[in-house]
């Protein structure tokens, strides 16, 4: 996103997690649907919930609550986000989401460098609007190279 023109605009489709928003790049967003049990499989990690038959094909459906440890419970507004992800597309379930939001890249800034290791993985950067901080993700960075691995192996 640093790499942005001055004047560019950046949409965000936002969501929460445990109480805190988070957003996904409106390019790498799919489709937003109702939640739905997917089919479990064996072996998997506690984060994959399974696979979601989507457009005849099936997807792997990652968590997102379990794998940044925050509590899972189901309710009306959960959502499952598809999103674009290696030429493929993944499943994300969040609590709900939001809004689209509509912003100048600029505004999103990079972590901090106080947030080392692996959460500054996932975070592509951070917008404060109205008071509240979003964590915008950076989508391919949610899995590691080994976890990718075993999700195609598993899938």
């Amino acid at each position: 996103m640093s790499t942005a023109a001055a004047g560019d605009d950046v949409q965000l489709v936002t969501f929460k997690v445990g109480g805190q928003d988070f957003a996904f790049n409106i390019f790498q967003v799919e489709r937003i649907l109702r939640y739905e049990a997917p089919a479990p499989l064996p072996k998997a990690p506690e984060y994959l919930e399974g696979v979601l038959q989507y457009q005849g094909s099936a997807v792997p459906l990652i968590d997102l609550r379990k794998r940044l440890g925050t509590a899972s419970p189901l309710r009306e507004d959960t959502r499952t986000v598809i999103l674009e992800f290696e030429g493929g597309k993944i499943g994300i379930i969040v609590d709900a989401v939001t809004e689209v939001l509509q912003v100048s890249a600029q505004a999103v800034t990079p972590p901090p460098g106080i947030v080392k290791g692996l959460a500054a993985e996932y975070i592509a950067g951070l917008l404060v609007q109205n008071g509240r901080t979003i964590i915008v993700l950076n989508t391919n960075k949610l899995l590691t190279a080994k976890e990718k691995l075993a999700l195609q192996g598993a899938t």
